[in-house]
């Protein structure tokens, strides 16, 4: 079913719908031909609802950081082009400004896991001609990348489909910072993600949204050493600096460097998903913790950014967990290869054992020295998740974790039984 063209509404009806003033849409009409509305035998302007649509297309490619001439050029490159801007089922599907997020939400995942990138563009488009920029951002991308992290875990979604999603999704919101407002207040914030951590759509998220409250954001992006960090405060002068880790390797790496900017005057705030799931790990960083969302790191940074109190109740790291987490470092290699040979031994096939080996060693050592080795239960659901995307039993994990266990006795031999043990406390527990 295709979008009325039939003039019908006024000026007035067109303005609230749209949001757009006045003088703007005339300007658009007569410097763009474009919308072009009919005109009643007394001369007033008459639209249909495709011309309230194009409107909000054109209002959309403004909010992604094009020009409204760039955004009419592009128009009528697709209109030459032979393609409709405005395709009807997705109109149709998101068509009113009471459009249920939840609905919307599910389309854009529709979309994406058919790796229909037009499509997915499209429903985004009248998301956020129909609601505020904040809220689609966290009612439909964020919370659409976490439920396709859950469909990878089900075994609902490939590695391809999510790893498409996160790309369409940060693009995303780089054009929307590309968009941004220039900063009206004096703070400076550094946002960046821990040694380690790759996963960068939440604090890339939050630059953007604390852009949108007029404050100054230098990002990093992925992966951001300590080396040299030192030399980046100086340049920069950050009011605060906000760090963020989602997995169990990459919040080691954040204790590591939180300790590292504080000794250097930094003042630091961290958050992510891992500290959602395992809370005892908050008092093992030295630094504040921003809360369990987007909403609640907002409000923590407004805070923070007025105070300088440090953080309170954090544990120190025994030295018999960083002694033990030394030594099995010093014998994962040996670790690895005796786990390796028992697994496939076993039959567990090679290019599951490969990857949880990996994976396995790097948050034992993590968790050690992080001084909390109970945060390993919650690792335990990727590889559970790991298996079921290689289309093996759960079961096979108990195997597997029966050999790993094995392979730490004979390298370590009493020295490592803290660790054995506590692996074996999770065989059949699930």
């Amino acid at each position: 079913m295709s979008i009325s063209t039939t003039p019908t509404f006024n000026l007035k009806v067109v303005l609230k719908e749209t949001g757009l003033a006045a003088d703007t849409l005339r300007a658009w009409e007569r410097r763009y031909g474009l919308p072009m509305p009919e005109r009643t035998p007394g001369g007033h302007r008459l639209y249909s609802q495709r011309d309230i649509e194009t409107i909000k297309w054109l209002m959309a490619k403004q909010r992604e950081g094009l020009s409204i001439s760039r955004a009419v050029d592009l128009w009528n490159e697709l209109s030459a082009s032979g393609q409709d801007p405005l395709p009807a089922p997705v109109k149709q599907m998101i068509s009113t400004p009471s459009a249920n997020l939840d609905a919307v939400r599910q389309a854009w995942l529709e979309a994406c896991l058919n790796f229909n990138e037009n499509t997915a563009e499209q429903v985004l488009n009248q998301a956020f001609a129909l609601h505020p920029l904040e809220t689609v951002c966290i009612e439909v991308l964020q919370r659409g990348l976490s439920e396709i992290g859950e469909m990878w875990y089900r075994a609902e979604a490939s590695v391809q489909q999510e790893h498409f999603t996160a790309a369409l999704a940060q693009r995303r919101l780089d054009a929307l910072i590309t968009a941004a407002p220039p900063p009206t207040r004096p703070q400076t914030i550094l946002i960046g993600c821990t040694p380690g951590e790759q996963h960068t759509f939440t604090p890339l998220l939050l630059s953007l949204l604390l852009r949108r409250r007029g404050l100054k954001v230098v990002y990093l992006g992925a992966n951001v050493p300590i080396q040299r960090f030192n030399e980046t405060l100086i340049s920069v002068k950050p009011h605060l600096i906000i760090l963020s880790a989602q997995q169990l390797q990459s919040a080691n790496g954040l204790r590591e460097t939180a300790a590292y900017l504080n000794a250097n005057g930094g003042h630091v705030a961290y958050g992510g998903r891992v500290f959602n799931q395992i809370p005892e790990l908050r008092n093992r960083i030295p630094a504040h913790f921003l809360g369990d969302s987007i909403q609640a790191a907002i409000q923590s940074t407004e805070t923070l950014l007025t105070s300088d109190i440090s953080p309170e109740g954090i544990v120190p790291v025994s030295k018999q967990d960083i002694d033990l987490s030394k030594l099995f470092i010093q014998n994962r290699p040996m670790i690895d290869t005796y786990a390796l040979t028992q697994a496939v031994k076993i039959g567990i096939p090679i290019e599951f054992s490969t990857i949880a080996i990996q994976q396995l060693g790097s948050d034992i050592a993590s968790a050690l020295s992080l001084g909390y080795i109970e945060s390993l239960a919650t690792e335990m659901e990727w590889i559970k998740g790991l298996l079921q995307e290689h289309s093996h039993s759960v079961e096979s994990l108990d195997s597997f974790l029966k050999a790993y266990a094995k392979s730490i006795d004979s390298a370590m031999g009493k020295e490592g039984q803290p660790i054995s043990t506590w692996i074996r406390t999770q065989i059949g527990g699930r």
